[in-house]
């Protein structure tokens, strides 16, 4: 009987070892997550979709997402909140062009309205913030820029390095 009762704590004990693969960078991860703003509202969810897969560590996620996997395992839920500098950055003054209206309207083909998407030359892709009666701003910066964010994250699978 002291036997199977050692026994049978030896197997518990290994198969919680074995059992719990904790994710290091290298890792390739795979995920389910939702993404929300300060004030609830979704940006982004892959729940019902595919899974997001990247490596751990490999600089493929926004800084924050990447270090908040390192250490999780199998089934593990988890949710956290990044500032800006650890996802999409602040704001920058600098992101933010003037264009004259009428040049913008010649090289675009149509009249500019605010909310309108815009890609520049340089692969930059910017929105029409505002329009007044001779210029246009553009915003360059990341949709997200400025905000903090809030993921809800359920690891699925993790293949080791």
């Amino acid at each position: 009987m002291k036997k199977l009762l050692i026994y049978l704590i030896f197997v518990i004990l290994l198969s919680g070892c074995v059992n719990k693969m904790n994710i290091e960078n290298g890792d390739q991860v795979s995920l389910e997550y939702t993404g929300t703003l300060s004030d609830g509202t979704v940006f982004d969810s892959n729940v019902g979709q595919n899974a997001l897969e990247f490596t751990a560590g490999a600089g493929q996620m926004i800084a924050g997402f990447d270090t908040a996997v390192i250490g999780m395992s199998i089934g593990q839920e988890k949710t956290f909140t990044l500032p800006p500098e650890q996802a999409y950055g602040n704001k920058r003054d600098e992101l933010i062009q003037n264009i004259n209206k009428s040049e913008l309207k010649e090289a675009i083909g149509t009249e500019p309205v605010v909310g309108m998407p815009l890609s520049a030359s340089n692969g930059m892709s910017g929105m029409i913030t505002l329009i007044s009666n001779e210029v246009v701003s553009i915003d360059f910066n990341h949709e997200l820029a400025g905000k903090s964010l809030t993921f809800t994250i359920k690891i699925l699978d993790i293949k080791k390095k």
